[in-house]
Formats: structure tokens, C-alpha cells, sequence
């Protein structure tokens, strides 16, 4: 790695545990989406790149130390590698915002304290997991089921949140004994080779891992690679179909955590001040480029005018502009496309007839340069639009009105998705049991936190399998059941 005043460069890719050469001549450079300044210029991989990975991934599985290192072992690394990320974090912070522009507020958060909890508890489940467990048996023999790594992992992670979603993904294939080759997204191609340096200190040995960043065609190759035993995924439920057709073709495992359009359920004795602070990050976090982020507000009727104000107030509040800067809290979308296709929704939604409470079309005053959009709210609005059933993944917001508490639950369920979501209420009884009721993986009542050893993943089109703790632990083994006269 090279690193200038403003910018940090690498000629080589990490593969199997090495620093090489790439097979191509390519380059992929990552610009602020912000000014549009040079971050970093790294290698592009390329298939040639996926079948060294791949090889080298095989070897250490089928003949390496890493599968055969106890437990143990295995925590040892993968604790003294969150230490060293840890340590780094303010460093991986700033590199994270300047490359997808996500606000420093959010990449601080999750470099200095969230994605080490997520190892944490990772590495909390791995000590309890029952590697090997001793089952009562039918007859005077022994029954013993053991828990064993699955193999060589195809992990391909998105550019919103980079760190987390990689981590979520190696550690506990590390944790369980795989071998892993990490496709990278071009958009944050720098901070992923990084991960390279810091798993090399920690002592990861050769072979074990890889991380290639490069764009579609060659994640095409890698998950359809025939030396690869699983792929784990975090992208858009469309790319998300194809991974699984491939997996279903080849009979591999996979586990894919896809996209969402979570309801945020506002009941009529809901405090309104909790809920727009609230809604705030649940909404509006990481430039709205969230899969969780709850974007349909549900408002009781009664107070519906009363919900649409106060949300368009918060929203106008809200600091739009330099990432890199503390005071902001949202900052650009990560490319032009995407800042082009969050602005076609915005169009969609004042041609399907929403009524436009604020921001809109057109560009945040003296942010021209960058990829910025406006802080959208949408009221009067059907859940029946396509502004309140497709993913936008951006900072723009809807509030549908209902009847009761029974009308609320159809329309929060009338989703293809089904990842997250909330209710806010002064009841938290009452909270808990519409929680029940929503078809979603994770549910917050009046913006509560459950931490990471819990298990998280999505109904319906989010997703299949789930991610933390045990349950992200058990996507990477296979359990096998030995008897014994």
C-alpha cells in the first residue's frame, strides 16, 4: 500500500494470504462522491484472479491447518484481528466516507464501537456453539453430532457499509473453520484490501483468505466458480435471484441478505418527538442507502397531518452536505446512476400523484458537484404505489395513512419484503404485539436496539439464512451425526 496526503493506492491483490501481482492490466479508481476527488486506485481482478483464489482457498481447506485449528485457535486470530481493527478505526472511518460518502457520523460509529460488538459477538457464540456435542442415543451406543465448516466461502459484500457487511460474513467462516475469497465492490475497493493487511497481522495463515475487487462480470464467475462450496451475499434482491439460481443449479449452499422497505408503524399514542428522533437514523441513516431503513411511515388517521408535519420538520432540519464533516448528517449518494435513479423516483412518485410535503427534484443549493439529492417526504400516499413498494434506497420517505391497529399490520405486511421495521407507541405491550403480527426479520419497538447476537436476515425477497451471533455462526457448518455401537 501507498499512501499520499490524499490518496491510498495498492498495486498488488491479496490472494491466499499473499500480496501478487493481478493477472489483468486494469485499474479501478475510487472517486469522492462528494468532489469527485481521487481516493484510491487498486487493481481490478479478474477471472484469472478468482481461479488463483479459489485454488488457493481449496488447498488450505482440503490440506491446510486452519479447519483442523481447535475453536480456540480459531477466536484467538479472529480477537486479536477486531483489536487491530479497532485500533484503526478512526483511520477506516474517514477512508469509508470519503470513498462512498456515507457521513462521518455513521462510518465512526461502526469503526470505533459497532463492528467490533458484531465480532464480539461472534466470537461470543463461537465459544458456546457445541462443536461437538454427545446426543442421548436410542439404543447402548454413543450419538455424537458434530458441527463442521462447509467449505470454501464465495463472500460477495456491497459498497454501503462495506467493513460490517464483509465482517459479518468472514468472521464467522473464519470462526467456523472456512476458507473465503471476498469479492469486494469497486465503489469501496481501498478499505477492502486494507482488511488484507490486518488479517495478515493477526495471523490468519496462508491460504485462508482473499479479497479481489472487481464489478459484476467476475462475481459472476466467482459464485458459479465449481471449487466454491457456499456463497454468502448482501446486495439487491434482483442480483440476489441470480446468486440463488446459480447455488440452485450447483447445489450450493447460500445465504443472501437482500433488500428491504420497512414500515415504521405510528400508533395513535405514539410521543411524536421519539419517533421523528428516531426515524431520523432508522430512516435516514447512511444517506438512506440502507436495506433496513424504514421508509413507509405508517400514521394513524387521527393524527395523520400531525405525523406528516412533524416528519417534514426533522427532514428539513437535517444537515446535507460534506461527509468528512461531523456537523453533516447526509451526505451524497455513492454514483451518478444512483443519484439519477433515486431522482427518477422522486419524478415517479409526483406523477403517480403523492403530494410533495419536501424536498424534491433538483439539487441541495452549492452541493452541485457532487451526488447529491434532496430530502424527499411524500404524503398522501397509497401503498399500492410504486414509491411505496420498491426499494429506493435513498433519502426519500412516505407516509400512508391508516384505520386501526388491524389495518396498520395489512398494510405494513402488504410488502415483498420483509426485513425490518418498527412501531412506535406508549404502550410497549401493545408494541411487542404487533411486533408479533409483521412478517420481518427484525422489528424495533420505539427504536430499540438488540445489539448482534441475535439473529438477523429477512422474510420473503429480503433474504434467506440469517446473519450474528449463533445463528450467522451455523450458516458456515455442516452437521453430521456419527453413531457409535
Amino acid at each position: 500500500m501507498t499512501v499520499s496526503p490524499s490518496v491510498t493506492s495498492f498495486d498488488r491483490l491479496f490472494i491466499g494470504g499473499r500480496w501478487v501481482a493481478p493477472a489483468g492490466t486494469g485499474t479501478i479508481e475510487v472517486r469522492s462522491p462528494h468532489d469527485r476527488r481521487l481516493v484510491g486506485v487498486v487493481p481490478e481482478a479478474v477471472p484469472a484472479d478468482v481461479d488463483r483464489a479459489v485454488a488457493a482457498a481449496r488447498e488450505a481447506f482440503d490440506h491446510g491447518p486452519w479447519p483442523l485449528t481447535t475453536p480456540a485457535g480459531r477466536r484467538a486470530v479472529i480477537s486479536r484481528f477486531n483489536e487491530l481493527h479497532t485500533a484503526r478505526g478512526e483511520e477506516l472511518a474517514a477512508l469509508v466516507t470519503a470513498e462512498n460518502g456515507s457521513p462521518l457520523w455513521f462510518t465512526h460509529w461502526l469503526h470505533t464501537g459497532g463492528i467490533a460488538e458484531q465480532t464480539a459477538a461472534y466470537l461470543r457464540a463461537s465459544e458456546g456453539f457445541g462443536w461437538e456435542e454427545e446426543l442421548p442415543s436410542a439404543g447402548s451406543g454413543r450419538t455424537l453430532v458434530r458441527r463442521e465448516a462447509v467449505g470454501v466461502v464465495a463472500a460477495v459484500i456491497p459498497w454501503n457499509a462495506p467493513h460490517q457487511s464483509a465482517l459479518a460474513k468472514l468472521v464467522p467462516a473464519l470462526l467456523a473453520g472456512c476458507t473465503v475469497v471476498l469479492k469486494a465492490a469497486p465503489e469501496t475497493a481501498v478499505d477492502a484490501l486494507v482488511l488484507g493487511e490486518l488479517f495478515a497481522e493477526a495471523g490468519l495463515p496462508e491460504g485462508v483468505l482473499s479479497i479481489l475487487p472487481a464489478g459484476r462480470e467476475t462475481s459472476a464467475y466467482l459464485v458459479a466458480h465449481p471449487g466454491v462450496d457456499k456463497i454468502a451475499f448482501t446486495g439487491s434482491t434482483a442480483a440476489g435471484r441470480r446468486i440463488a439460481s446459480v447455488a440452485g443449479e450447483q447445489l450450493k449452499r447460500v445465504s443472501l441478505e437482500l433488500g428491504g422497505k420497512s414500515a415504521a408503524v405510528v400508533l395513535e399514542d405514539a410521543d411524536l418527538a421519539a419517533v421523528t428522533e428516531g426515524l431520523k437514523s432508522a430512516s435516514l441513516g447512511n444517506n438512506g442507502e440502507a436495506c433496513i431503513a424504514h421508509t413507509r411511515i405508517l400514521a394513524p388517521r387521527s393524527r395523520y397531518e400531525e405525523v406528516v408535519a412533524a416528519v417534514a420538520s426533522m427532514m428539513e432540519g437535517i444537515s446535507v452536505g460534506d461527509p468528512s464533516d461531523p456537523a453533516t448528517y447526509l451526505g451524497p449518494m455513492v454514483r451518478a446512476d444512483q443519484q439519477a435513479r433515486v431522482r427518477s423516483y422522486i419524478d415517479l412518485g409526483i406523477e403517480e400523484g403523492a403530494r410533495l410535503v419536501t424536498g424534491g427534484p433538483g439539487m441541495p443549493e452549492g452541493l452541485e458537484e457532487g451526488y447529491y439529492v434532496r430530502p424527499t417526504l411524500f404524503a398522501d400516499v397509497d401503498n399500492s404505489m410504486r414509491i411505496a413498494q420498491e426499494e429506493i434506497f435513498g433519502p426519500v420517505l412516505v407516509v400512508i395513512p391508516f384505520d386501526d391497529e388491524d389495518d396498520a399490520v395489512r398494510i405494513a405486511n402488504d410488502s415483498p419484503y420483509g426485513l425490518s421495521g418498527g412501531v412506535w407507541t406508549s404502550d410497549t405491550e401493545r408494541g411487542l404485539a404487533v411486533a408479533r403480527r409483521i412478517r420481518t426479520g427484525t422489528f424495533s419497538v420505539n427504536g430499540g436496539f438488540g445489539g448482534f447476537d441475535g439473529p438477523f436476515g429477512g422474510y420473503k425477497t429480503s433474504g434467506i439464512g440469517r446473519e450474528f451471533g449463533a445463528a450467522g455462526l451455523g450458516q458456515y457448518v455442516e452437521q453430521k451425526t456419527i453413531s457409535a455401537a
